[in-house]
């Protein structure tokens, strides 16, 4: 393991995003995030780049000059994503563009260019973010849901693609978290999801970082290919 420092958290300037960057650089992690807007807040021992993952030639630019500055990467968190809740019928079609370019396209790209990097250490840990929107069936989130269940299916596909290379591929799908994503969702649809849930209650970001640290951890080279969904959906 070459260089076991360096981390690429996408969609960092909030939410989830931001707490694992800063969670990476507590423990000694060179964190580097991107968005497609700067950020409102500064980290020693993090950097940002402004970058659209749903946009091939950013995503190589931005691995790319990862590569030549710091010469590896072993860890992937693929976070970036966005959510609409609308009915199907009601769902215009670049809101359906712009959901699936950013949550299945974008960790397509970040984990290809990504994974390329590894290879050449054969040490990786590639973690997706997914939702219990798609084990929940959630009405007025098909296109996300749908998204996301494309991300399981490349996670579990891609783990058994990189697996002979040292690489690990796995995916968190967190329940409701009090973010940007959810303040625009009305309350009572809230409470009925959480209703839903074993726990009963919303998730932390302390939850999902805890999970997150758990795949990213060098001895874990055996856990592969799994979804891991928080709340008990």
């Amino acid at each position: 393991m070459t260089h076991p420092q360096i981390a690429l958290v996408t969609g960092s300037r909030k939410g989830i995003g931001r707490h694992v960057a800063e969670r990476l650089v507590g423990r000694g992690f060179r964190v580097i995030g991107c968005s497609r807007q700067e950020p409102d807040w500064r980290l020693d021992g993090y950097e940002h780049v402004i970058a659209d993952v749903s946009e091939e030639r950013d995503v190589i630019r931005l691995v790319q000059g990862i590569r030549s500055r710091y010469g590896g990467l072993s860890v992937l968190i693929n976070n970036a994503g966005i959510a609409s809740m609308n009915p199907v019928l009601l769902t215009p079609g670049a809101t359906i563009d712009r959901i699936v370019r950013t949550n299945f396209i974008g960790t397509v790209l970040t984990s290809r260019e990504g994974a390329k990097v590894m290879m050449s250490a054969r040490f990786g840990r590639i973690v997706n973010l997914t939702s219990v929107a798609v084990p929940m069936a959630l009405e007025g989130e098909a296109i996300y849901a749908a998204s996301k269940s494309a991300v399981e299916t490349f996670t579990r596909i891609l783990a058994r693609e990189l697996g002979p290379s040292g690489i690990t591929v796995n995916a968190v799908g967190p329940p409701p978290i009090e973010t940007d994503l959810t303040r625009g969702v009305p309350r009572e649809k809230l409470d009925a999801l959480v209703a839903r849930l074993a726990t009963r209650r919303q998730a932390t970001l302390d939850e999902v970082a805890r999970v997150i640290d758990f795949l990213i951890a060098p001895e874990n080279g055996g856990l592969t290919g799994q979804i891991i969904y928080l709340g008990g959906p």
